[in-house]
């Protein structure tokens, strides 16, 4: 994928959608391309954060351990984000992240992502926007869950 085609991604999701051009192709050439194969973790729970990812194509998986084995909480597509928390918080990996068939990400350092929201505050609301829609969903499935008791 080319530095243009990356960048035109980059702006496509909501979390860079105010930074000018010039800088999403900075962005995306200091950020590190990976690619994923088949089932391939990205990171696991618990792991140390070091960076943020975001998905360029491909399924990546989100799992978290409970008492009854690993459960997934969500699949993620072309443009998801994830890794964030624990790069802000500074806390452990939170969840399992997985390839599911293969997948291409953008990898951006805890460093990078740090100067972006240096200098994008914005980035910061589109974040909180994001991690209180994440908080949303688990409350209805932890809602769910506690109904079929």
């Amino acid at each position: 994928m080319s530095l243009n085609k990356e960048a035109e991604l980059l702006r496509d999701i909501p979390l860079f959608r105010n930074i000018s051009p010039a800088k999403l192709k900075l962005l995306a050439f200091t950020s590190e391309r990976l690619w994923h194969d088949d089932e391939q973790f990205l990171f696991k729970e618990g792991d140390d954060g070091d960076a943020a990812y975001i998905i360029l194509s491909g399924t990546a998986v989100v799992s978290i351990e409970s008492n009854s084995g690993s459960q997934e909480v969500a699949r993620l597509k072309k443009g998801g984000v994830v890794g964030e928390i624990s790069i802000l918080c500074d806390v452990p990996r939170t969840a399992t992240v997985q390839a599911q068939d293969s997948l291409t990400t953008l990898r951006i350092t805890k460093d990078t992502f740090f100067h972006l929201i240096t200098e994008f505050p914005e980035i910061s609301i589109e974040i909180m926007r994001e991690l209180a829609s994440r908080l949303d969903e688990t409350n209805k499935q932890l809602r769910e869950a506690l109904n079929r008791k």
